[in-house]
């Protein structure tokens, strides 16, 4: 036990204790380590509200980029100005299966044609045409509104042919004042179809009954769980044979003497090469867009007319799309006039 009335000699410094040896290993240990690590917690808590913030206001940014992209698009049109008056050749571009919402409906075709036509620097008008066909309901408007306008701004119309010109977009073709393809083009397929499949074979081998709720005995006639009679059979091939009658008609109309009447199966459905097809008076001439801008229509420059969906549109449609498709799942149950 140490004296406490002991005195040290003179010149005798107190002995002062070393630190902790874990010291520089342990930070707690060191003085003022509270208020260190508060600092740092404090400091790093900062920067991560800016960095979220820089975050949240990069994405905003990028989304209202995205939207004025959006918007500019929905603006802006494929169709090219009609303040465009040098002498060119104005190109329609009918691609695809013909049909009501894509991109070769009468909706789109007509627009491309009407802003062509109105264009007092177009000097002819190319359909540019590669499709195997599709609704004779469309396919009928164009061929309509094609004669309407080469009777109203006097200027010629002539389909080119790519790879196909069949169905109904040969109906359209028709309406041209000449065809021109490649030598291994396929034209023609003048002829009506209606598809389907039957299942009631195959019903009964399983033990599955069908159970079709219809008002009108023939309401339900081309369900294929259901049988097929010989009366609603016969019905549905009127009806194409009337079709059928309507497409040769125009065609006959549309190409007139040039047409080889006594080729066999010319209205049969059948198709035929480029090469032949101009043989058989279903087109005039081998020759390609560049061709007839240059060497028929006497005007080389081309512009093209064709009305297509821009992104914005295309997004539209998808989101009604989704949008309808969930309405008509919630309406399942009730009955429809289809």
């Amino acid at each position: 036990m140490t004296d406490p009335t002991r005195t040290e000699p003179e010149g005798f410094e107190p002995f002062e204790p070393a630190p902790p040896k874990n010291m520089a290993k342990d930070p707690t240990q060191r003085p003022g380590w509270e208020r260190t690590t508060l600092e740092k917690l404090a400091f790093a808590a900062l920067n991560e509200q800016k960095a979220s913030r820089r975050w949240k206001t990069f994405v905003r940014v990028s989304w209202l980029a995205f939207f004025v992209f959006l918007a500019w698009f929905a603006l802006s049109r494929s169709a090219p100005s009609t303040a465009k008056t040098t002498a060119h050749t104005a190109v329609v571009e009918i691609k695809g299966e013909i049909a009501n919402g894509g991109d070769a409906s009468a909706e789109f075709v007509v627009a491309a044609m009407k802003t062509a036509f109105e264009d007092e620097g177009a000097k002819g008008v190319i359909l540019l045409i590669n499709s195997p066909g599709g609704s004779p309901v469309q396919a009928g408007i164009i061929n309509d509104e094609i004669k309407r306008l080469k009777a109203k701004y006097k200027k010629p119309v002539y389909a080119v042919v790519e790879e196909t010109c069949a169905s109904a977009a040969y109906y359209i073709a028709a309406s041209a004042d000449k065809i021109y393809v490649d030598k291994a083009s396929i034209v023609g397929s003048i002829g009506v179809l209606m598809d389907g499949f039957g299942f009631t074979g195959v019903m009964e081998k399983v033990g599955v009954e069908r159970r079709l709720l219809t008002a009108g005995e023939n309401k339900g006639f081309l369900d294929p769980f259901s049988p097929m009679s010989d009366a609603q059979r016969a019905h549905a091939q009127t009806m194409l044979d009337q079709i059928h009658a309507q497409f040769i008609n125009v065609v006959k109309t549309g190409r007139g003497d040039r047409l080889k009447l006594d080729t066999p199966g010319l209205f049969s459905g059948l198709f035929w090469s480029g090469e032949q097809a101009v043989a058989y008076g279903l087109a005039d001439q081998l020759g390609n867009v560049d061709y007839v801008a240059r060497e028929v229509i006497k005007a080389e420059e081309v512009i093209d007319y064709t009305r297509r969906d821009n992104v914005a549109e295309k997004l539209a449609k998808k989101f009604g799309a989704a949008m309808a498709e969930t309405t008509v799942r919630l309406m399942q149950t009730t009955p429809a006039l289809r």
